[in-house]
């Protein structure tokens, strides 16, 4: 069945950084554009609230001049700190911060966008469908996202087939 998409939609996105982070920088050497990411999922429809999800690691790197490109775009941020543990080990995960966003906000869509392609979604691209009536559209890298994520959404946006999606670093373009 084809999915249907019309200006008169309402669209919310929930982009999960982490996982577009590394997935740009192992496939591509580069990082994501996110104006040209969020021009390809929204298109004509209406956006109402876009979400990201990023966890400040250290602020030396120049992660705040990269929090105020995204708010630039629209896009709201969910900030937390890394954890790291007495072992050495570190932790960064949104995925129930982001799942329960969605969730909650659903009842302001008829589409929802999880930009992730992490398969720990499936169950609530499941619930959100099912559960809740909504659309679910999924934008990741297909090279590094879940088979069962892809077919587990209504639509499913193969970054690496959106132009102008990746910026690669200068050292990337010498190789």
């Amino acid at each position: 069945m084809a999915v249907v998409s019309h200006s008169e939609q309402r669209v919310c996105v929930f982009i999960d950084i982490q996982n577009l982070y590394h997935s740009a920088k192992n496939l591509y050497g580069g990082r994501v554009n996110y104006k040209v990411l969020m021009e390809n999922v929204v298109g004509d429809r209406k956006l109402i609230r876009a979400l990201a999800y990023v966890v400040r690691s250290d602020p030396a790197t120049g992660e705040e001049t990269f929090f105020e490109a995204l708010e630039k775009e629209g896009i709201e941020l969910r900030l937390k700190d890394i954890q790291v543990f007495s072992s050495g080990a570190k932790k960064a995960d949104w995925d129930v911060g982001m799942a329960v966003d969605s969730i909650r906000m659903a009842t302001l869509a008829d589409v929802v966008v999880l930009v992730t392609g992490d398969g720990d979604f499936v169950p609530l691209v499941e619930y959100l469908k099912w559960g809740l009536g909504r659309s679910v559209e999924v934008a990741a890298f297909g090279r590094t996202s879940s088979a069962r994520l892809r077919e587990a959404a209504d639509r499913f946006y193969d970054l690496e087939e959106m132009s102008g999606v990746v910026f690669r670093s200068p050292r990337s373009r010498k190789k």
